[in-house]
């Protein structure tokens, strides 16, 4: 299984909160999780509330337990309902199935991770995660 070096998570972390400021999104909390749902690094910026962690690892987690990013999985949830509350249940209630959490493949489309963001829209959450994935050269399935 590929995965995400501890410095390449730090630096999607550190872009993704770069580009929040950038654009003045609300304060954002970013979580990047290796291809096997295993959190690699965190970091919440002052004023963003305490429970972030936990929706921003749920957006993550989403994507990679199932395979699809948080849009994909919202629209899923809207087709089959039924499918994603059973989903969520197999996975322990940890599935926030709306962007922001962003699939991170490598040159060769392999799963090296994925990244979870919360704190403003859920749209711009995923445009943040797709900044700092990209400003380490990886592709963002968002």
């Amino acid at each position: 299984m590929a995965d995400i070096s501890l410095n390449r998570a730090r630096t999607i972390i550190r872009k993704a909160l770069a580009h929040g400021r950038e654009k003045g999104f609300k304060p954002l909390s970013v979580v990047v999780l290796d291809a096997g749902g295993n959190m690699k690094a965190f970091e919440r910026e002052d004023g963003a509330s305490p429970g972030r962690f936990a929706v921003a690892h749920g957006k993550a987690y989403g994507a990679v337990m199932l395979g699809m990013p948080g849009s994909a999985q919202m629209q899923r949830a809207e087709d089959q309902a039924y499918f994603m509350a059973c989903a969520n249940g197999a996975l322990g209630g940890q599935l926030i199935p709306v962007p922001g959490g962003v699939l991170v493949r490598d040159k060769r489309g392999a799963l090296v991770a994925a990244v979870g963001v919360t704190g403003d829209t859920s749209d711009n959450d995923a445009a943040a995660a797709v900044a700092g994935i990209e400003a380490v050269n990886l592709t963002a399935e968002a």
